[in-house]
């Protein structure tokens, strides 16, 4: 994905840091804030590859409300959009608003 940034596989997130279940194959983890306006396109983008993809989820998080799972993750600008594989551990990470040809490659080499 553009923008990918370092890649922290050692962390690994379930449905309780996640707020929500994870996806069977992959998670596309959305950190978002209220007003931030290319979190609108993110989550568009990001709910259409995971309605494509069969065993992917989509999940936002509101980063002001997880300040904690924010820090520990060095999140540091919205949107930030991580890429979970089927074990919940973090593979592929990117700032900014992703373009949907990134976000299917960056699966492919998950899936």
């Amino acid at each position: 994905m553009a923008g990918q940034g370092a890649e922290t596989a050692e962390r690994v997130l379930g449905e309780a840091e996640l707020g929500a279940a994870p996806g069977e194959r992959a998670t596309l983890v959305q950190f978002s804030t209220a007003f931030c306006r290319p979190c609108r396109g993110t989550r568009r983008v990001l709910a259409e590859v995971a309605a494509l993809v069969p065993g992917v989820a989509h999940v936002e998080i509101d980063a002001e409300a997880r300040l904690e799972l924010v820090r520990s993750l060095d999140v540091r600008r919205t949107p930030t959009v991580l890429v979970l594989d089927g074990a919940g551990r973090v593979v592929r990470r990117a700032e900014g608003m992703p373009r949907k040809v990134d976000v299917i490659a960056a699966l492919g080499a998950v899936l």
